[in-house]
């Protein structure tokens, strides 16, 4: 699909989409960019980790080159949110969301729950948050534990993380619009029509 015929969303702030590991907040937002690749794209983060092989400055990340140089842009005020993995330091900077929103693209911030409280606390920053949810606390409890990809320590951390996430989600406001992730079709249409609404449209946070 070229350009010229996506239809673009009326309302074009950066979205920002949130829920716990294992809702499937991946798989969704993979759909969306390829069913519109020229109207969505990522915020390119900075990082302190070094590049992977095949990895390419500017495309996959913007590469830091030590903790220092990238405190310093915390300090700075570079960075509309910031966070630690495994003893590396990424951040979504504010010059990033500009650069792609002045080329008419729409852009995604997947990020999780501190993140969503970075973003809502800095007032430079005008975006719509999303937050995917599971149908129930078990259901998520039992696909982290169907994928096989981490150990029962890792699993059982990621658990802790998601009822933190899901209490945070229930704050009046956080959220625009709160979306079951029980049917993936179903919750992908829920997605797309409240991205696709009219920018004068007021919505309810479910």
């Amino acid at each position: 699909m070229s350009p010229t015929t996506e239809v673009r969303p009326q309302d074009g702030r950066p979205i920002v989409i949130s829920g716990p590991s294992g809702v499937g907040k991946g798989t969704l937002i993979q759909k969306l960019f390829d069913e519109y690749p020229d109207t969505f794209t990522f915020a390119v983060s900075h990082t302190t980790r070094k590049p992977r092989v095949g990895e390419i400055e500017g495309k996959n990340y913007f590469f830091v080159s030590s903790s220092e140089e990238f405190f310093s842009l915390v300090t700075q005020g570079a960075f509309v949110e910031h966070a630690t993995f495994s003893g590396n330091h990424y951040g979504t900077s504010k010059q990033t969301i500009a650069d792609q929103t002045e080329k008419g693209l729409v852009v995604v911030l997947d990020i999780e729950m501190n993140g969503v409280k970075q973003v809502k606390a800095n007032s430079s920053v005008d975006a719509r948050h999303i937050f995917i949810k599971p149908p129930s606390f078990d259901a998520l409890e039992a696909r982290l534990r169907m994928r096989g990809t981490e150990e029962i320590e890792e699993i059982d951390k990621r658990l802790v993380q998601a009822r933190a996430e899901l209490e945070y989600a229930e704050t009046q406001g956080v959220h625009d619009k709160i979306i079951v992730n029980d049917d993936l079709e179903r919750a992908f249409n829920e997605l797309k029509e409240f991205i696709y609404q009219p920018a004068d449209h007021k919505s309810g946070s479910q």
